[in-house]
């Protein structure tokens, strides 16, 4: 009796060991798939702790988010819009001063009853008023051109990514290309409209260039070398003197009116081309970006059709599965 018990005893002994030595290989096992889980498919999950979580020496270091920033920058609607700012400054800041000067030269010199210069002065001042609407109008829609090239700038790199295009987007892309390009021709217009007063002015330095040139200094001809003014249109022809000669026209040229004036009038013609070029450079840059957002809309609804599709094939292969189970 006493050697049976004693054999049984010792048969769970060597069992409880059994169990022991297996749990163990058991757990180095798992352990060794947790620190190495490409080694072999299993299914140990490790448990995240602190030493998980993403230390300061593994996160991307500043240089690295700095470039990253710098990828997503639209540089060609960056480029375009500084221009565009800088070409509608100059247009109106050298504009709206030059017409005012304008206004004083023609008081002082070409019409001295203010009742014929009266509709000029009213059209002048309706243009200096345009002048702050232009202004504030692109300064507003340059920001959004730039805020759209940011949008379509971050669409086209993530064209791979989950990254979602609609149709209201793209809308607003051809909205805003259809704008862009009403907006050049008026400019186009204004560039024309503001060569008119640069062409004015160098007729009436051109004829003091000629009074003070040696030919004509000490004859009797330089009084009859003249500008009349009323020709231009912008004064009716009863407007008196209308005229001016000789000597007075030299002196008018060598006024700083005139001087700043005429200056002023060349660097406004220049800053509306600048801001023609900045309307064709945004509208390029928009046509590009709407065509890549209709390829990636494209791109979508396929890879939409190609999902569904798998989807509708793996429910085939798993209803065939669930049949073939239910047969056997």
């Amino acid at each position: 009796m006493k050697p049976a018990m004693e054999t049984a005893a010792e048969e769970n002994t060597e069992q409880s060991q059994e169990r022991k030595v297996n749990s163990r290989a058991e757990m180095e096992i798992g352990r060794y798939h947790w620190m190495y889980p490409g080694s072999k498919n299993h299914q140990y999950h490790p448990v995240p702790t602190l030493g998980d979580r993403a230390s300061p020496l593994s996160s991307p270091g500043c240089f690295e988010c700095c470039i990253k920033c710098l990828g997503g920058v639209p540089y060609a609607s960056l480029v375009a819009t500084i221009l565009c700012f800088s070409g509608v400054a100059l247009f109106c800041g050298c504009g709206h001063v030059a017409l005012a000067g304008t206004v004083a030269i023609l008081e002082q010199h070409f019409s001295t009853n203010t009742s014929d210069h009266a509709l000029l002065s009213e059209v002048i001042q309706l243009v200096q008023y345009v002048i702050y609407g232009i202004a504030s109008f692109f300064f507003l829609y340059g920001i959004i051109l730039l805020a759209e090239g940011f949008y379509t700038t971050s669409a086209v790199k993530e064209l791979h990514g989950e990254f979602k295009t609609t149709a209201c987007g793209r809308c607003i892309s051809g909205m805003f290309v259809f704008l862009t390009y009403v907006l050049g021709v008026a400019w186009l217009g204004v560039f024309g409209f503001s060569a008119v007063p640069v062409f004015m002015f160098y007729n009436i330095w051109s004829t003091c260039e000629v009074i003070r040139s040696p030919q004509t200094n000490g004859t009797a001809g330089v009084e009859q070398i003249c500008v009349d003014i009323r020709q231009y249109g912008i004064i009716p022809w009863n407007a008196f003197p209308g005229k001016i000669c000789g000597s007075a026209l030299e002196n008018i040229c060598n006024t700083n009116e005139f001087y700043v004036s005429y200056h002023l009038f060349i660097v406004a013609c220049a800053g509306a081309g600048a801001t023609v070029i900045a309307l064709i450079h945004f509208l390029m840059i928009l046509s590009s970006n709407w065509a890549y957002l209709k390829d990636a809309s494209k791109m979508q609804a396929c890879q939409d059709i190609k999902a569904k599709e798998e989807q509708e094939l793996q429910d085939i292969q798993s209803r065939s599965k669930e049949q073939l189970n239910s047969y056997t």
